[in-house]
């Protein structure tokens, strides 16, 4: 996986000795890990695992049980500028008439809701990121005619608002069609590797990243293991992070990570876990972060299941 970052690059990202409880559990229990700047990293586990958790603790919504967590060799604080934010909820943009470029413009400094700013410096900024995202064409039409692929282009360029340093996307691939993913993917590596800043990119399954992620994070049981594909999807260390015996499969330039006979990711998209309501009941956690957008509510039937 060629284009990744140099070795003994500065820090994005340090988690020391973390501890994160979520409704008395403890999600992570005493991890620690290091992203190195300009590093894409692909975010994956079991339902529960604490995707999301991580993520908004990196945000400063979610307090530490213990530990420290530094971004750009700085502690945590709520509304960090130098992070692009884009959550998991996002089912009410289907049905919306604002034109794409109005709302990327609504994330600008915060303002999430009612008219966009309206300012020189912010439109000179919408349109770079439009360009970074080459969203132009979409920038003319409401969300309401756009695919989800292209209204994961304009979150994508919201993100980017402002020149973050660390992009956190929580779950972007959800709903989509595997072509759509794909160039949701590409678009995210085209843009990082331009920019070279640092992508956690969290996600159901491990295939649609692989030929794009440098390094794999995945979380389970209460651990952490970061490394490259070879050294974490394995038979001992998946089986340590999900409790119980767990298999690898490679199959024609895939993987398949197996419970028995059945595919892991097929597991979790059975059922949906209690404490998503609950991760996901923020209120408007998201307007305290200049690049976050919170909008509608989790969908119905999607796999909204990560914690």
């Amino acid at each position: 996986m060629n284009g990744g970052p140099q070795h003994g690059a500065a820090s994005a990202l340090e988690v020391e000795h973390v501890t994160l409880e979520l409704g008395g559990r403890a999600i992570l229990n005493d991890a620690s890990f290091s992203v190195r700047t300009g590093e894409f990293i692909g975010v994956l586990g079991p339902n529960g695992a604490g995707k999301t958790t991580l993520m908004r603790a990196l945000l400063g919504l979610l307090p530490v049980s213990g530990g420290s967590i530094r971004v750009d060799g700085q502690a945590v604080v709520r509304g960090n500028p130098s992070i692009g934010y884009m959550p998991q909820i996002r089912s009410g943009l289907a049905g919306r008439r604002v034109r794409g470029r109005d709302f990327v413009a609504m994330a600008a400094d915060g303002h999430h809701w009612g008219l966009p700013h309206g300012s020189a410096s912010v439109r000179a900024d919408v349109e770079r990121v439009l360009d970074l995202v080459d969203a132009h064409a979409l920038a003319a039409r409401p969300l309401s005619e756009l695919s989800g692929g292209e209204r994961q282009r304009l979150l994508l360029a919201q993100c980017l608002l402002g020149k973050p340093t660390l992009l956190l996307l929580d779950e972007p691939l959800i709903s989509l069609d595997p072509r759509h993913q794909t160039g949701v993917v590409d678009l995210v590596r085209r843009v990082q590797r331009e920019l070279n800043i640092t992508v956690l990119f969290s996600a159901h399954e491990l295939n649609p990243l692989l030929n794009s992620l440098d390094r794999v994070l995945y979380l389970g049981n209460g651990r952490a293991a970061l490394g490259t594909v070879d050294e974490v999807i394995t038979k001992p260390v998946l089986s340590q992070l999900y409790g119980s015996p767990i298999d690898v499969m490679r199959v024609n330039g895939r993987i398949f990570v197996m419970s028995g006979d059945v595919e892991i990711e097929k597991l979790d998209h059975a059922h949906e876990e209690g404490e998503d309501a609950h991760e996901h009941d923020h209120d408007h956690d998201h307007h305290d972060h200049g690049h976050g957008h919170g909008h509608g509510h989790a969908a119905k039937g999607k796999h909204t299941h990560n914690v």
